[in-house]
């Protein structure tokens, strides 16, 4: 009896492995995922209890999140530069939706607004700032460089492979994409997206993921590297920076754009007063060196008078 029970055992584990191994987020690597007695995959953000959609990108805000959790809590993957290089990254308060909430706060009670993208467009202030709306990020603006290839790429190959990259990898629908200009080996691309219905992914997701991408850390959970291949030939990215453009103009504080044109002006005004206090000097030695001239002259022409 204890053999067959061993058999039957071993049966069990063998096909319950498979599905267990399957239960993961292929679009989210710190994701944890769990499967229930019915065989169903349930995926959440690490330290959150928000389900994740796994046929999708996760937002930004999400991811962020994700990033600021300590090692300990998270379980799993810890970013390469997550934690340690916290340049534009912090801690944010998202909705549930995993929109960015348009005010954010640090520890030490300093706040500022937000765009969707999670970019800020404030001043910092304090509990008391007020962010009356999400301003949606509309435009992004991606430049690239890449490393010099054998054989030259021809503009609508790589714009070809670029969309293609975009819709396959990141799920963008390529009538977000509004152009992409080549000229080597600068690459520009403008998404644009004024309105998301909610079954597109958000242009400031894609760029998050493919920004995690080119600098080797990607979100997915494959982890597999970032290729572009034109032709057959591979498109090294080698640079890359990325510009947010919101609905609305961003609300810096007019006391440090007063103090930077009275900076402005007050060299301005310096240069003049040198420039005049120079012009000035300059005609005070040329009427001296005249009138020096002159006595000289006047003195010549009296001294044969005297004898």
């Amino acid at each position: 009896m204890e053999p067959l029970f061993g058999v039957v055992l071993g049966l069990i584990l063998a096909v319950a492995s498979p599905a267990h191994d399957s239960c993961t987020c292929e679009t989210n690597k710190w994701a944890v995922c769990a499967q229930d007695s019915a065989g169903n995959c349930t995926c959440r953000l690490a330290g959150s209890a928000h389900p994740l959609d796994c046929s999708t990108l996760t937002s930004k805000c999400f991811l962020m999140k994700a990033e600021m959790i300590p090692l300990k809590e998270k379980r799993l993957w810890r970013p390469p530069h997550g934690v340690s290089d916290s340049d534009g990254i912090y801690n944010p308060d998202c909705e549930d939706s995993g929109d960015f909430k348009a005010r954010q706060c640090n520890q030490s009670s300093t706040c500022w607004c937000v765009n969707t993208a999670g970019v800020r467009r404030t001043e910092k202030g304090g509990r008391s700032l007020s962010c009356s709306e999400l301003v949606r990020t509309r435009w992004i603006y991606i430049e690239l460089t890449h490393k010099r290839s054998p054989s030259a790429f021809g503009v609508p190959d790589v714009e070809k492979a670029l969309t293609r990259l975009f819709e396959s990898r990141y799920k963008l629908h390529p009538k977000y994409i509004a152009a992409i200009k080549y000229d080597p080996p600068l690459i520009q691309i403008r998404l644009d997206q004024s309105k998301k219905p909610r079954w597109d992914v958000d242009i400031a997701d894609v760029a998050y993921y493919f920004e995690k991408d080119v600098n080797n850390d990607s979100v997915f959970h494959s982890n597999s590297p970032l290729t572009v291949s034109v032709n057959g030939d591979a498109l090294a990215i080698e640079k890359l920076w990325i510009y947010y453009v919101d609905e609305k103009p961003p609300q810096f504080c007019m006391r440090q754009l007063a103090a930077g044109i009275s900076a402005v002006v007050t060299v301005v005004l310096l240069t003049a007063a040198i420039g005049v206090a120079v012009l000035l000097i300059l005609r005070w030695l040329r009427t001296r060196t005249y009138k020096n001239f002159e006595c000289k002259e006047m003195r010549e022409i009296k001294a044969p008078s005297s004898e």
